[in-house]
């Protein structure tokens, strides 16, 4: 099972985290808080929808070759990676350091993905594989309504699972994540 950090006791753990994992439902802010965190602390960003799971054309790519990606990437010293797929902890947290998951309530999560539609409607998000334009639609919506009921279950057994002794940090707000990047220095 991870180990429960408080906030306050985040900013020493982040400086002595090599390989951050950053997790949370759709419109949380994983990239957003990923990418202060890369540029803080000088580490690769990670983002799994644009460097493993999507390519050109909103087009999946295949399983195995997706976690051939992943633990090829896993490998590598130092690392903040962004994106939940409970499906593929297992290979990620043996190699984390320090995992952030975002939980806040599910309306903040779609202002969020709606937010971020209407900023880059048309276009792709630095976070998303080319070609890949910004989306919305009802089953994405419907993924973020139920994230917590359907989806947090299965990142909490895997954290249990895979992730025996990891600090866990839990941001439960954008002001708990705003506090989170002041306090380490990247806001």
């Amino acid at each position: 099972m991870t180990t429960p950090i408080a906030l306050v006791d985040a900013p020493a753990r982040l400086a002595d985290a090599s390989r951050i994992l950053v997790i949370g439902c759709s419109g949380s802010g994983k990239s957003t808080l990923a990418r202060a965190l890369s540029y803080r602390y000088s580490l690769r960003h990670i983002s799994l929808d644009r460097d493993v799971f999507w390519m050109p054309g909103w087009t999946e790519r295949p399983k195995e070759e997706a976690y051939a990606r992943i633990e090829a990437l896993v490998q590598e010293e130092r690392w903040v990676m962004d994106g939940t797929s409970p499906g593929s902890l297992n290979l990620r947290l043996p190699r984390t350091d320090l995992v952030i998951w975002l939980r806040p309530p599910r309306w903040t999560s779609l202002r969020g993905a709606i937010g971020r539609w209407l900023r880059y409607a048309g276009r792709t998000r630095p976070e998303m594989a080319p070609g890949c334009p910004e989306k919305i639609d009802f089953e994405f919506l419907h993924y973020i309504w139920t994230f917590e009921r359907l989806s947090s279950p299965r990142v909490v057994q895997n954290l249990q699972r895979f992730g025996e002794g990891i600090p866990l940090l839990t941001l439960n707000s954008r002001d708990d994540m705003n506090r989170l990047l002041e306090m380490a220095g990247a806001a």
